[in-house]
């Protein structure tokens, strides 16, 4: 065993595992190894590239099919997705959405487009998502149950929605999260933007809340390029989300006739025919990838004071993006290790910066955010590509 923290002893493990004579290693790049040239030539040939397509209808009933969902419908990016989830989850100006500090800038962005308010609130280390008993306690002390609904008692304002968001790919404790919105009458959301391909006890996130964002970007485990998509389990939501995500269009052969406010959110179809493509390689990717976790987990194991995360005990993880937590809370010894081993050719980052702390945010209401803040001095993102096995 190892027994002291030193920035070379990490990247000489990462060196271990990572591929020889690589000059350079990213931290996720997408991997086009299917059919991708065809469909898109497919694409190309016929001119159907833009808003309408075979392969957008194809690209959703693979994701109802690959997560268990009813309804998916694919957008042009995830925080269009997260948009339109908080929309038809009834979230309207002024109200409050509970949103953890530890994510994806997005996340909260998506909430200040419905004129919200977004809360933030904490995580915990064993999942790196949302704590729910942590809330639990938070909510019994400043809401106030109503008939119409979950309200703030300190700013008065309605609590209508929280966001869960799979941090890396690893499933919130999402059981007692919706036994908590059920009790304060809140509608729970999930940001699945980073978990394709992860389960919680044996059901695949996204499928939890009413209604829950994925993302398609370039790092993502499957891409489309630019992309994104909303789930959901309720027909009448889903049927809306396509309606208002395609310009609120009636149908109709040549009139152009819209019935309400509508987003031009459409996935073009050279996109999703990147995206089916890619799904028809989903369970390869996950192989490969979690043969990495396995390569890092046995090689971290020796290095005392460097921990690999590891998926919940009640969950499957896609293992996205890899971490490592540092047992120092020195926030010098992480940009130690980021510096060493950026500078030798592996990318590596740290925790995005927590969103209480960004200007545009800096005056929402918080609850106390200490897990997340020790969190952000602690973990690091390492190389995560299947290609890497």
């Amino acid at each position: 065993m190892i027994n002291r923290f030193d920035p070379h002893v990490v990247l000489a493990a990462l060196k271990s595992v990572l591929p020889p004579k690589q000059s350079a290693v990213a931290l996720h790049e997408p991997q086009f190894r299917g059919n991708e040239l065809p469909y898109v030539k497919e694409c190309i040939d016929t001119g159907w590239v833009s808003s309408t397509g075979k392969f957008v209808d194809r690209f959703e009933r693979q994701l109802e099919e690959y997560t268990g969902v009813k309804r998916a419908v694919a957008v042009v990016n995830g925080t269009a997705a997260l948009h339109i989830c908080l929309k038809l989850s009834g979230v309207e100006d002024g109200d409050e959405v509970l949103v953890p500090t530890l994510t994806f800038v997005a996340t909260a962005n998506a909430v200040t487009y419905c004129k919200a308010i977004p809360h933030f609130i904490d995580s915990e280390v064993r999942t790196l998502g949302v704590d729910p008993f942590k809330l639990e306690m938070y909510l019994t002390e400043i809401a106030e149950v109503l008939h119409e609904g979950c309200f703030n008692m300190q700013t008065g304002r309605r609590i209508k929605a929280v966001i869960a968001m799979h941090t890396f790919g690893h499933p919130v404790d999402i059981e007692p999260l919706v036994d908590i919105c059920n009790r304060f009458k809140i509608v729970l959301i999930e940001d699945a933007a980073e978990s394709l391909g992860s389960y919680y006890k044996g059901r695949h996130t996204g499928s939890w809340g009413l209604c829950s964002a994925l993302s398609f970007n370039g790092n993502k485990t499957v891409t489309t390029g630019g992309g994104g998509a909303i789930l959901t389990n309720d027909e009448d939501i889903g049927k809306m989300a396509k309606h208002i995500t395609t310009t609120a269009k009636l149908p109709h052969e040549w009139a152009f006739n819209h019935d309400m406010i509508g987003y031009n959110y459409r996935m073009p179809n050279i996109n999703a025919a990147l995206g089916c493509a890619q799904l028809e390689q989903l369970p390869g990717f996950l192989e490969r990838k979690r043969a990495l976790a396995e390569r890092y987990k046995s090689t971290f194991v020796e290095i005392e004071d460097v921990e690999f995360f590891t998926e919940p005990e009640f969950a499957r993880s896609n293992y996205w993006l890899n971490v490592l937590l540092l047992n120092n809370e020195d926030i010098d010894i992480r940009d130690m290790i980021l510096e060493k081993t950026n500078s030798n050719g592996i990318m590596t980052r740290p925790l995005w910066t927590l969103m209480h702390k960004l200007p545009m945010f800096k005056q929402y209401p918080r609850m106390d955010l200490s897990t997340a803040e020790n969190l952000e001095k602690r973990l690091i993102n390492i190389p995560s590509s299947a290609s890497l096995v």
